[in-house]
């Protein structure tokens, strides 16, 4: 067998290079599309993909390159680059060399989040107010996760590390792709039902795309109506989702949510320890000073002499009676000093001059009242008439034939009507 016409994969892949370097057509290239999965190396160097609707392609851009633009490039950017397309040679891909970026506008999913982001918080979703405090010591921690993958084994085994008495439940979720969103909400509405201290929601890091679904207002609206305290811990820290900013905490990374969600316990041991030495030396201190006092007690000059608390209160006793007795005889004293006062007075002394105004007043009355009595006029002579109950004021008030009723001062006699004169210019007319 001859081996001689078989290349190695880094012949082929030099070969390739060089056709790719030699290419006049990719030597300067202009390219646009949206970026995802970008990363700024601690190097200064960027790196990340561009995009379109159909096709992606790798791109770095050395830091000589990259400190010379001036905005911070993110995922979802829609940019223009300009560069070279080679072979990197370590893993046979091609990928664009840029060396210079300028915007071109946001990307659709960018524009998206912060559509949705400012929605969300003028409705108060993201307020302070509603946020709730994560336990200190929870019992039961529930975490939505993909059951596979790094984040659920980080937060697993920080968990076990730092606080391994805590019961953790997993809910298995999908946490990219089209179906995650409503998975990821049915799986919160799933926690709600369990007796749980915090509420871990999260994934390990990635592109936007595949964190979208912790973009979704069906997964902020889930977390922010749940009853237990949420930690969101999605992506790496640079990564910010809409559920971090409605979680009640958020965590840079899935391992910093485990950290924020229980306590260290050989921290809680070394607390509890300081808390035992403290306890007993406040006890001790305590139980000295209340020795102290009963050994004062033992010695006091009055439980040694018990009677002269007896006779203190006896003599206080006798001075009190006596104080009483003696308010008593001034009060009857000066009782009886205001009753002699009365017996004395002038009134008293004449009672009928207590009355005499009042019986002149009243004799006073009595003689304006005769004055005014009808009675006392018809004393004079005089009488009052009356036809059918009616008062006869006038010669026109009767007429002939009829029969009055004359009223004397001492009874009253009935009269026919026989001859009616009227005094007129005074002269009589009959009537």
């Amino acid at each position: 067998m001859n081996h001689d016409k078989y290349l190695t994969v880094g012949a082929i892949t030099k070969y390739l290079k060089y056709k790719f370097d030699s290419d006049n057509n990719l030597k300067q290239v202009f390219l646009k599309g949206e970026i995802s999965n970008f990363k700024a190396h601690t190097s200064g160097h960027f790196y990340f993909s561009m995009k379109d609707e159909t096709s992606k392609i790798n791109a770095i851009m050395f830091s000589s390159s990259a400190s010379k633009i001036n905005f911070k490039p993110a995922d979802g950017m829609k940019v223009l680059v300009a560069g070279r397309i080679s072979v990197y040679e370590a893993t046979g891909g091609y990928q664009v060399y840029v060396s210079d970026m300028v915007e071109d506008g946001v990307g659709n999913l960018y524009v998206a989040f912060e559509k949705l982001k400012k929605q969300l918080a003028s409705e108060g979703l993201f307020d302070e107010a509603h946020k709730q405090a994560i336990p200190a010591i929870p019992e039961r921690i529930g975490i939505i996760t993909a059951a596979t993958g790094a984040a659920i084994r980080d937060i697993l085994s920080t968990i076990k590390r730092r606080f391994p008495i805590a019961e953790t439940i997993l809910f298995p979720s999908l946490v990219q792709g089209e179906y995650a969103a409503e998975d990821i909400v049915q799986n919160i509405k799933r926690a709600a039902e369990y007796d749980l201290d915090v509420l871990i929601i999260g994934r390990g890091g990635g592109s936007i795309e595949d964190m979208w679904p912790f973009n979704e207002e069906k997964v902020a609206r889930a977390i922010y109506d749940c009853s237990i305290p949420t930690i969101s811990a999605v992506g790496h820290e640079v990564d910010f989702t809409i559920s971090d900013f409605v979680a009640d905490l958020r965590a840079p990374t899935p391992t910093g949510a485990a950290e924020l969600a229980v306590p260290n316990i050989d921290d809680l041991e070394i607390q509890i320890h300081h808390l035992s030495i403290r306890l007993q030396e406040n006890m001790l201190q305590k139980i000295n000073y209340k020795r102290l006092h009963l050994d004062n007690l033992k010695h006091s000059f009055v439980l040694k002499n018990p009677m002269i608390i007896y006779e203190n209160k006896k003599q206080m006793l006798d001075m009190m009676v006596e104080k009483m007795i003696h308010l008593m005889q001034r009060q009857v004293e000066q009782k009886r000093n205001h009753l002699d006062h009365l017996r004395k007075h002038y009134i008293l002394q004449n009672p009928h001059e207590l009355y005499k105004p009042a019986k002149i007043r009243f004799t006073s009355l009595i003689d304006q009242l005769e004055l005014i009595n009808p009675l006392g006029v018809l004393k004079r002579g005089y009488t009052v008439n009356y036809h059918e109950d009616h008062l006869v004021r006038s010669i026109h008030d009767v007429k002939k034939n009829d029969v009055i009723r004359t009223v004397f001062h001492d009874g009253e006699v009935e009269a026919k009507i026989i001859k009616i004169k009227e005094q007129k210019n005074g002269k009589e007319k009959k009537v």
